[in-house]
């Protein structure tokens, strides 16, 4: 149980049954266009987006019958800042050169991250279009970054965390919370 201090501090934006609903959204979005009848390759940005990527996968495969191209990316080599973490290495088994490609990501803050997802994904071939796909897009940008599907905006301020907790199927657990900074 938290505390009140605790609970003003941090609430809920996306209980399970929303974010479901969410991606259920996203996926009927993302093969809706014609370009992308012919299939489309989803790539979950590590850690974030592999979640998301895989569930986004699982409802296009329920919806049309057809399981989309999935891999993820480790973007940590194209990053323009000190953010490095160990992360497991990217997994693409798609050639993507003329194919929809669809980058997947929990939250879009500054824009940093889907810009070196981009120059990783060009260095991997020449995709026909590149998509965004977003659960959560606080705002507060720092360079030009628009997403092409958005499961929910949420004005947030620098003071504040936006935290994605996604099962890799499914569950009760997930979530999405906004926490304000103490100080």
């Amino acid at each position: 149980m938290k505390s009140a201090l605790q609970a003003l501090r941090e609430r809920t934006l996306m209980s399970a049954a929303q974010i479901e609903r969410s991606i259920a959204r996203l996926a009927h979005q993302i093969i809706e266009p014609d370009d992308v009848q012919d299939g489309v390759v989803l790539i979950g940005i590590r850690r974030g987006g592999e979640q998301l990527a895989r569930r986004i996968a699982l409802k296009i495969e329920e919806i049309g019958g057809v399981r989309p191209g999935l891999g993820f990316l480790n973007v940590n080599l194209y990053r323009d800042d000190d953010v490095a973490r160990a992360l497991p290495e990217s997994e693409i088994h798609e050639d993507l050169t003329e194919r929809v490609v669809v980058i997947v990501d929990d939250v879009l803050f500054t824009g940093r991250t889907v810009r070196s997802a981009l120059d990783a994904v060009t260095d991997l071939g020449r995709p026909a279009a590149v998509r965004l796909c977003v659960l959560v897009d606080r705002g507060l940008r720092e360079l030009p970054v628009q997403p092409d599907y958005v499961g929910r905006f949420v004005p947030t301020s620098r003071k504040e965390r936006v935290n994605v907790s996604l099962q890799r199927e499914p569950a009760e657990a997930d979530e999405v919370t906004i926490i304000a900074d103490p100080a």
